[in-house]
């Protein structure tokens, strides 16, 4: 059995405590690290028109001989209807042959 005298019970609490503060104190700093690079996401309305990044749209369906001639954005489109604060619904060609639903750090206002 594991007996602890009253001097060794108080040093152990104090540890936690100082631990407990630091902790808090990096959370807080590592909180402020990264808000440093976030920005707020642009609000959309129905009507709006957008350009959709192609950044991870395939070269076949871009029909571009390489990737480095290839547009950054294309569009305009029109925004169909707000599923959510970070999808939206376009009114794109069937031709596109993509998913009419797209997050918006892939699009930006035209």
């Amino acid at each position: 059995m594991w007996r602890y005298k009253l001097n060794e019970v108080c040093d152990i609490k104090d540890r936690y405590e100082e631990a407990k503060v630091v902790l808090i104190k990096l959370q807080e700093e590592m909180k402020k690290q990264a808000d440093r690079n976030r920005k707020e996401a642009e609000e959309y309305k129905v009507g709006d028109k957008v350009l959709i990044s192609t950044k991870n749209f395939p070269m076949e369906l871009m029909k571009r001989a390489t990737k480095k001639l290839m547009e950054k954005y294309i569009g305009p489109y029109i925004v169909k209807k707000i599923i959510s604060e970070n999808t939206v619904e376009l009114e794109l060609l069937v031709l596109l042959r993509i998913y009419p639903v797209v997050n918006v750090r892939r699009i930006v206002k035209y």
